[in-house]
């Protein structure tokens, strides 16, 4: 089965990235077309990998600038044509469902994606914009084109054959968005230790994410900047700066961190905390399978991994008071590692590849049914008499 992998595009390290990377590993013959890519923001299972950019990867200042030009990656997507494949197995959250793929009903690959959500700049456009601009007429300008995405978005979901959700939040706006039915298949989550520590060595909290405004890591910091708690920031990104204004004494920001040195700061915390809405969230089930229990807010993917007293407590409302309130029970909570570790391994990396693999044989065999059906009724098979 030959595959083609597309991605929106591989200038970050984020847990889309780290999916892909798990499908090239499985799949290490598929090449990867993606709008563009920075060499240097790739996680290591990506870097061996054939990556196929458009052709805005010759623009060094559209790579630099990528989100100015949001409204030039509907066009740019349908460059990449994908007509000689068996199967594209497209990662989107925006773009790269809308991969042009050419043929004929019958001959044309079958089109698979794994949804990481519907495209946020058209569905959520005033949380998502939220502080990532100051720019009141770049904002105003943006808000322009939100109709238009929204019909490119949903006619390019009218191009997938099969959609795979990453979790149930997820499902549910496939089904309202798109008015299509899917299955969920949870991301990988890497199981790189067998025992876990029953003793804390520091008694901090941690937050693990990339630094922008939609993750709300303001919540912690301001969370425990009340509560006098040390909280250790790891990560990068744009909102770092005003990250940083907010934070009191107790609050320490590392910046990136290789995965070696972030599993021993997991190993080593009192809880990791989760303040965003995600459409999935890897982080804190990666810390769950370290034993550590995880405070959450009470929407999104966290619905989907955190059972409130047995790896986690949840905070209802997306403010500081709801967060503090949270940590302060966390605290009173007698947790069992073993028990917090259990709860996390049914989205281990093995789970993941094999209902992967079984949605492609399920995906095939019905295209091969649909096919032949197509074949019989144009010979006149099956057509009553």
């Amino acid at each position: 089965m030959k595959i083609a992998i597309v991605h929106d595009y591989l200038n970050q390290l984020g847990g889309a990235e780290r999916v892909v990377g798990v499908l090239h590993e499985m799949f290490p013959q598929a090449p990867i077309y993606t709008l563009f890519y920075d060499r240097e923001k790739l996680w290591p299972s990506l870097q061996g990998a054939t990556l196929i950019p458009s052709f805005l990867q010759r623009h060094a200042f559209i790579v630099k600038h990528f989100k100015l030009f949001f409204w030039l990656y509907p066009l740019a997507i349908r460059t990449i044509r994908l007509a000689d494949f068996d199967v594209v197995l497209t990662s989107s959250s925006a773009y790269a469902k809308g991969v042009h793929i050419g043929g004929g009903d019958q001959r044309r690959p079958i089109h698979i994606c794994y949804c990481h959500t519907p495209m946020r700049f058209a569905w959520d456009y005033d949380r998502y914009i939220a502080n990532e601009t100051k720019n009141q007429i770049l904002v105003s300008l943006a808000r322009l084109l939100v109709p238009v995405l929204k019909l490119w978005d949903t006619w390019s979901a009218r191009k997938v054959d099969y959609f795979i959700a990453n979790s149930t939040a997820v499902q549910g706006r496939i089904s309202r968005y798109y008015r299509r039915e899917c299955i969920v298949v949870h991301p990988p989550v890497e199981e790189r230790q067998t025992t876990v520590s029953n003793a804390v060595t520091n008694d901090y909290f941690l937050v693990v994410s990339r630094l922008v405004s939609y993750k709300r890591i303001d919540l912690a910091v301001e969370a425990c900047t009340r509560l006098g708690k040390p909280l250790i920031v790891i990560g990068q990104g744009p909102d770092r700066q005003r990250l940083e204004s907010l934070a009191g004494s107790t609050v320490t920001f590392l910046g990136w961190r290789s995965d070696e040195e972030v599993e021993q700061y997991v190993a080593a915390c009192r809880s990791f905390i989760f303040p965003g809405e995600e459409d999935f969230g890897i982080a804190p089930v990666e810390a769950n399978m370290l034993g550590k229990p995880v405070v959450a807010y009470r929407r999104g993917g966290a619905l989907d991994t955190v059972c409130d007293g047995v790896n986690g407590v949840f905070f209802a409302e997306q403010t500081t008071e709801s967060l503090v309130h949270a940590l302060e029970r966390s605290e009173t909570i007698d947790w069992e590692p073993e028990r917090i570790r259990h709860a996390a391994e049914k989205f281990s990396r093995r789970a993941f590849e094999d209902k992967i693999r079984r949605a492609l044989q399920e995906a095939a065999s019905t295209r091969i049914q649909m096919v032949t059906t197509e074949v019989n009724v144009v010979n006149g098979e099956g057509i009553s008499q």
